[in-house]
């Protein structure tokens, strides 16, 4: 969710919440690293039945990360993200389940937010390259040393996005994996995986939602299974409390603030690019040489307990004297519908709405009045009620002037807070430089001192309130704008906190007139569709592939009038993009390498019929903020219907691999041997149920895979297809029949059918079996 201050807001303000994780690690004896036993009992003395990994928040860390040396090369990134989702497993050592899930092709609203992340990652990119080059060269010019340059191609992180080859291989690697775990590792032995890959529409967290739905709805779920689900986006900690689940856990990194990194030109540590000076740092000692490599920390693993969370949020929420009995649950979806106006991935937050400003406490004290008044609450089962959500719009509104004049004053008081001292005092008292340079005379008499201070304390004061100073002397002058080190404000042209804000904002913003209500109400009524879409995407999953909202501004608490009749019903039947269709729509120019040769030409070509969809440069509006990517950036949006009319003329020039890669795929369920429904597989023709009892409750029917994987039949320290051809074994090729050791079963998805792929260790022909939700 895009509300980045979130969780520091509620770990702060829940902090009980938070629970540090016990990791057990590996011994080594005589030279031989003993593994960790994940079937025994839990270090952390709680034992969870699910496991859900979020995969993008794996591999992005594993494939680039910030605060060690990047992997080589690819498999040294796929050994990485094994290696990371080993940590996990130790640490949460599931029971029942692991699902993986990978983002897939994702609805158009969240599209808008992929494309502005990937065009500001290529934009940032290049101009880091160019900075680089250009720092470079004046240190050169003046005689400084740098290393040599390393020719080394630049990781992509573009490529983390269904339908590239990078992806597909991806999906391949975690099956080779996943086989060898079943088969090697005894705390995987009796447990469910399931695996859905970037083939699979969705993104990954919605998809592990959407299991934990079907599951809840089935007669045989145990509703005292114990969630764990791992992944750092804020809005996890909404889809947790939003299943209703008693024993539900978020599993994340603990975040360590300003971790150190080197200079990007000269490796050394405690300075940035642009402060280099090109000095070659002398050796100190004989092991000098690890001095200044960048310290790798292991990073270590906090538990989110939304049980506590939930405890808090009841004793916050409870209504005394209602004209009905108070339903908590239905609180709860209320609170985590108002977290919506704060931010989230598909709508920009309201303006007079801030985190750190306690806009969510405001909600909740406006929301309360509202129930007491109305005799109801916000939200059911996914639905809004736009009446008692004007209300809470309309008192947010009345207060919008107060609130933005407060956010200025307290800008300017911590500003003054902040910043150098008036004056700086001489003698004993002045600020010395570390290691004893320059030691000040010794006080002869402190009183003395001390009034010379106040005097001049005063008459600086005096001089202060006449005018500038003309004295030359720096000591007891106050320091100048130019001269701090920090740097000079955006500016500012809607200043909410003066008269006239509404009119600025919708000219600078929208190009509009204040007075234009019909375009107002246009954006309003855009907004109140997100909201409903957005809950709707919550709690019962995609209510439209296509809908967005179309602007990257929201409007002002104030404008919500009339709301009632502005939403109806979404659009049915809406389906995905392609893959390769959803590449087109996100990635900028300078990443269509990842794209057939026909298709990246429709990105450069000045002939292209959308070469307007992809600037080669935009504007990132700060919108009242400091730093760029606080800011919006302002990239037009992609007409679907142009987009599909360019891609008709390429589709023929897809090779065979293209056109699978650009395929919608389905989840994998991988068993072993042990595992209950593997003997009941043996038995299985098409069409037959398996009993739930034999699968944790979980029910369903499975199909023939078109396209297995048979791990049994793969070397040892596998990495990728192309690893078996190297290995001697003859081509890699997909095979299918019969094999003693593994089976393997298929599983399509439809509205309410989710396909999975099933893999076991051992086993008779592969039969094929219907999996339906």
């Amino acid at each position: 969710m895009g509300v980045p201050a979130f969780f520091r807001w509620l770990s702060r303000k829940y902090s009980s919440i938070i629970v540090h994780c016990v990791e057990e690690r590996s011994k080594e004896c005589n030279g031989v690293r003993i593994p960790v036993d994940t079937s025994k009992p839990n270090p952390n003395e709680v034992e969870f039945d699910n496991l859900y990994l979020d995969m993008n928040g794996i591999i992005h860390p594993c494939t680039h990360p910030e605060d060690k040396p990047a992997p080589k090369n690819e498999d040294e990134m796929m050994v990485a993200i094994f290696e990371y989702i080993d940590r996990l497993f130790n640490i949460v050592r599931p029971r029942r389940v692991l699902y993986m899930a990978i983002d897939g092709v994702a609805p158009r609203a969240k599209m808008n937010q992929q494309r502005s992340r990937r065009f500001r990652a290529s934009k940032e990119g290049a101009e880091l390259t160019e900075e680089k080059q250009r720092m470079r060269e004046e240190i050169i010019q003046r005689g400084g040393y740098l290393p040599p340059e390393e020719i080394k191609e630049r990781f992509d992180s573009n490529c983390i996005t269904p339908g590239t080859e990078f992806m597909d291989n991806l999906a391949h690697c975690l099956r080779y994996y996943v086989a060898d775990r079943l088969s090697n590792d005894p705390g995987w032995r009796n447990i469910t995986v399931f695996l859905s890959d970037a083939s699979v529409p969705g993104e990954g967290e919605h998809k592990i939602m959407d299991f934990i739905r079907r599951q809840r709805a089935q007669p045989n779920h145990d509703p005292n299974t114990h969630h764990c689900l791992c992944g750092a986006d804020a809005d996890l900690i909404m889809l947790g409390l939003a299943t209703h689940e008693p024993n539900f856990t978020i599993i994340r990194e603990e975040f360590k603030p300003n971790k150190p990194r080197p200079c990007a030109l000269c490796g050394q540590m405690g300075h940035e690019i642009k402060d280099c000076q090109g000095t070659a740092r002398e050796k100190q000692g004989e092991h000098d040489q690890f001095a200044d490599t960048m310290p790798v920390a292991e990073q270590e693993f906090i538990f989110i307990r939304l049980c506590v969370l939930r405890e808090y949020l009841e004793r916050e929420l409870t209504m005394a004297s209602l004209p009905f009995p108070f339903d908590f649950e239905r609180s709860v979806d209320d609170w985590v519908f108002m977290c919506f106006f704060v931010g989230n991935d598909f709508l920009p937050h309201l303006p007079s709405l801030e985190i750190r400003e306690g806009a969510i406490d405001r909600l909740v004290g406006i929301y309360k009045d509202v129930v007491h008044k109305t005799g109801g609450y916000l939200t059911q089962n996914g639905f809004v009620n736009l009446e008692r959500v004007e209300m809470i719009m309309h008192a947010v509104g009345v207060a919008e002037d107060n609130i933005f004049k407060k956010r200025k004053e307290d800008d300017v008081s911590f500003y003054h807070e902040h910043q150098a001292p008036a004056y700086l005092t001489t003698g004993q008292f002045a600020p010395q430089a570390l290691g004893g340079r320059d030691r000040p005379q010794p006080v002869h008499n402190a009183r003395h001192q001390a009034f010379d201070m106040r005097m001049q304390s005063r008459d600086h004061n005096n001089r202060s309130s006449a005018g500038p100073s003309d004295s030359s002397d720096s000591r007891g002058v106050k320091r100048k704008a130019e001269d701090s080190d920090s740097e000079p404000e955006p500016e500012d042209n809607v200043r909410l906190w003066e008269e006239g804000w509404k009119q600025r904002y919708y000219k600078t913003k929208f190009d509009v007139d204040v007075t234009d209500e019909d375009f107002k109400r246009k954006v309003v009524k855009s907004y109140v569709e997100g909201l409903c879409w957005v809950l709707r995407y919550y709690y019962q999953g995609c209510a439209s592939w296509k809908w967005y909202f179309p602007f990257h501004y929201a409007p002002f608490a104030s404008d919500f009038k009339d709301i009632v009749g502005m939403f109806s019903e979404f659009e049915k039947g809406t389906k995905p993009f392609k893959p390769l269709e959803q590449l087109m729509g996100v990635f900028p120019a300078a990443s269509g390498n990842f794209l057939p040769t026909t298709w990246r030409n429709l990105m450069t070509s000045p002939d292209s019929s959308i070469i307007d969809f992809y600037p080669d440069d935009f504007a990132i509006d700060l919108n009242g903020k400091k730093y760029a990517w606080q800011g919006v950036a302002l990239l037009p949006f992609v007409d679907e219907r142009r987009l599909r009319a360019a891609l008709d003329d390429v589709y023929p020039d897809l090779t065979s691999e293209e056109v699978k890669r650009n395929s919608l795929g389905s989840d994998v369920l991988f068993v072993a041997r042990s595992h209950p429904l593997c003997d009941f597989i043996q038995e299985l023709y098409r069409g037959t149920e398996f009993p739930a009892e034999l699968c944790h409750g979980i029910q369903g029917t499975l199909n023939l895979d078109d396209d297995p994987i048979l791990p049994d039949k793969i070397p040892s320290k596998v990495l990728k297809p192309s690893d078996w051809e190297r290995s001697g074994q003859g081509p890699w090729r997909p095979q299918l029949g019969f094999n003693p050791n593994r089976q393997q079963a298929h599983l399509n998805q439809s509205a309410f059918r989710r396909s999975v792929k099933c893999h076991s260790t051992r086993g008779p022909p592969v039969q094929t079996i219907e999996w339906t939700f």
